[in-house]
């Protein structure tokens, strides 16, 4: 590191503030040149080094900091954003060799979404963490061939799929970028190998599956590994030769640095920990990446808003892994087997036009899972079942109307990856499992609410595929796990979008009906984290939407509500999920309903949420309820109102990026219905309790939701 002393006696001369232009050769033999103030780099200027490395943009205070270029005499160049010194943010790195990555930095290393093009013609575009490719990824070899799936530390690793230009392709796990676990060949002719991968061929076990009984039964899987992934190596990144931290002046002489008398004073920068390449620690990194990428700002008086900072408690991930030994594994096996299977299966491609036959409720199919395998099923470790696909050609359509890729489906239920069991079943009896990265949401069903979902299946496909931005829950499969042997037991579920798959954690979530008994969180304050579902009687906000998105919810709670109300449906909510990215107060009360307000201390600036809403990926990733930014203010009730829904505005105002959605849409007005609607209407209120008449159940629904949601002014 060079240490330049520019401290000409006539910068002492110049008041305090003033920017000027200045030409600083340095006892270094460093050179700098452009706008200077109080004894620093302020502004635009061009530093010099004495080994040919130069940077060319924006100072602040004697650090490098916003847009800026950085040139290596190795021909090297980095363009882009620039942050107390380092790569940080958006910016294009071109080596000495030609390679190009473009696209997020943190702290001199690639962190975040990038695509890096390779001069031999190959690329990926995916993510990176601390330099490497790691997450989910696409690289495309120069020859066609590519991969998408999961990456650890620059190599395949975890779920994913290979295509090679010919048209086979392997789908399943991976391990140092070959397959390694469960896993499915696939020949472009139809035939395909399924089982256990391994480059020990001892470990390796499978069964192959020819498209005609002439099929090539020579094959043998190890020719993958040494034949068709002989081609597919991954381009490795050329280390940068001196990161551009390492090469920034200390400036002594500043009035930060150093007093009237000439003697150094402590900085008012708290110091930070580093190692010595100029890399984050781990501490610090978790601190810059708060789980959604955005810069944590430190508790202090200067960014302290008038009511206190915004205090918000970490999200933990949500239910129990599924590992052996647990009472559901045996279940989640077969479940994932079943899928596998669904959906691997051949099928002719369908438009979306369905013929009513494939809605009949007799539309089934039922396989056999031995444990030993059979013609159509792999061998598995758990106990033999029959599994049950209801209208697979609606279910399959619905994908495709969703744009859920088949692989990727697959991948995120079937893959290597065990589920995770929420901690208690629904009011319903109802258990719930996620997938491994949260796409998927998986519920167990009575066989009641099977017959509402495909008994309103023509309507609920009609609905959906005439209303882009529909709220109600998005169905991808509806299936049964019948075990063999003297239970003869029967599992019913049916798998769902999750509403709330985002890189951003939940600070706060609602499900919301508009009625009030019984619609009171029972935990006690103490206990109410960001994982805590808070009900009607605990809402403490109104939320605030922009015009259009405003305009556009109320015509699609208008049309999804008709649909329900049509299909004699109720007890719905709207579940409403809510990331707090900033607080700005219009007074300087204290909170008072600090128990339901959510805790923590991420609290990026007013800038940073400007870049946000100007971010054209973030644009592209917005739609009706998912990914919105928009403002909530907090409201608080009257002490004399014990049920009242909707509390009075107090003009203390958060920005949030909100998600919603209506779920819950398989309870139909049938009897047993009818008869709690008549017992709790003689002891309570009838407008106060859910089990209501639909077409009531819609109007006061509505009637709340209009009344919660407004439009931001």
């Amino acid at each position: 590191m060079s240490v330049a002393h520019a401290d000409d006696a006539d910068d002492y001369s110049r008041p305090t503030g003033e920017t000027y232009h200045a030409e600083k050769a340095l006892p270094s033999g460093d050179f700098y040149t452009g706008q200077w103030r109080d004894n620093l780099p302020h502004g635009h200027g061009k530093y010099l080094w004495t080994d040919g490395c130069m940077y060319v943009g924006e100072w602040h205070r004697g650090k490098t900091m916003g847009k800026g270029r950085f040139s290596w005499p190795s021909g090297a160049t980095y363009e882009g954003d620039f942050k107390n010194g380092y790569m940080d943010g958006k910016g294009t790195y071109i080596d000495s060799s030609g390679d190009l990555y473009r696209g997020s930095w943190v702290m001199n290393l690639r962190h975040g979404q990038g695509t890096k093009s390779y001069v031999n013609g190959d690329c990926y575009d995916g993510e990176w963490r601390r330099g490497s490719q790691d997450g989910h990824g696409r690289y495309q070899w120069k020859n066609e061939n590519h991969y998408i799936g999961q990456w650890k530390n620059g190599m395949m690793n975890g779920n994913g799929t290979m295509i090679w230009s010919n048209g086979n392709r392997y789908d399943g796990s991976w391990e140092d970028s070959a397959p390694k676990g469960n896993g499915t060949f696939r020949w472009s002719d139809g035939s395909f190998y399924v089982g256990v991968w391994s480059k020990d061929p001892k470990e390796q076990n499978g069964t192959y599956y020819p498209s005609t009984p002439t099929g090539n039964f020579d094959w043998q899987p190890q020719q993958v590994f040494y034949v068709d992934l002989s081609e597919c190596v991954v381009c490795t990144c050329q280390r940068i030769p001196v990161l551009p931290s390492q090469k920034m002046p200390v400036w002594y002489g500043s009035s930060s640095e150093q007093s009237s008398s000439g003697n150094r004073t402590k900085s008012s920068e708290r110091p930070r920990r580093r190692s010595v390449d100029g890399r984050v620690s781990n501490a610090e990194m978790e601190l810059r990446n708060n789980g959604s990428g955005y810069l944590q700002v430190d508790d202090t008086e200067s960014n302290r808003s008038p009511l206190g900072p915004l205090r918000i408690q970490p999200a933990k991930k949500q239910g129990q892994t599924i590992s052996k030994g647990h009472k559901n594994y045996d279940l989640m096996l077969n479940l994932q087997l079943g899928i596998r299977h669904s959906v691997g299966r051949p099928a002719p491609a369908t438009s979306l036009d369905l013929k009513a036959s494939a809605f009949d409720p007799k539309e089934k199919l039922w396989t056999k899972f031995p444990s030993e395998g059979s013609k159509y099923t792999p061998p598995h470790q758990s106990v033999e079942f029959k599994w049950k696909d209801y209208c697979p050609v609606v279910f399959r359509t619905l994908r495709k109307l969703f744009s859920v890729d088949a692989a990727d489906y697959m991948l995120s239920i079937c893959g290597n990856d065990a589920l995770r069991e929420l901690s208690s079943p629904g009011k319903s009896g109802s258990f719930f499992y996620l997938t491994n990265d949260d796409r998927y949401m998986i519920k167990t069903m009575k066989k009641a609410e099977t017959k509402v979902l495909i008994r309103m299946l023509p309507a609920y496909y009609n609905h959906v595929r005439a209303c882009e931005n529909t709220l109600v829950t998005k169905f991808f499969g509806l299936h049964c796990v019948k075990l063999t042997g003297t239970a003869q037991k029967k599992v019913r579920f049916v798998i769902m979008g999750n509403l709330f798959c985002t890189g951003h954690s939940i600070h706060r979530r609602f499900d919301l009906k508009g009625s009030s008994h019984g619609r009171l969180t029972t935990k006690p304050e103490s206990e109410i984290d960001p994982n805590t579902t808070l009900k009607d009687l605990d809402l403490n906000f109104l939320f605030r939407l922009q015009k259009n998105w405003f305009q556009e919810f109320c015509r699609q709670v208008d049309k999804d509500c008709e649909f329900l109300e049509q299909e004699r449906i109720m007890d719905y909510s709207l579940l409403v999920g809510l990331h707090f990215r900033e607080s700005s107060c219009n007074n300087s009360a204290t909170p008072t309903s600090g128990a339901r307000t959510p805790t923590g201390d991420s609290r990026p600036s007013r800038g940073e949420m400007d870049r946000f809403l100007l971010d054209a990926s973030k644009l592209a990733s917005m739609q009706l309820g998912i990914n919105m930014p928009a403002r909530v203010e907090r409201t608080v009730r009257r002490s004399d109102a014990e049920n009242q829904l909707v509390g009075e505005p107090t003009g203390e105002f958060y920005d949030v990026i909100i998600y919603f959605g209506v779920i819950d849409i398989l309870q139909d007005y049938d009897i047993s219905k009818k008869l709690e609607h008549a017992y709790k209407s003689m002891q309570y209120d009838p407008t106060s309790i859910s089990a209501v008449d639909p077409k009531q159940y819609s109007r006061r629904f509505r009637d709340f939701i209009f009344r919660i949601f407004v439009e931001d002014t």
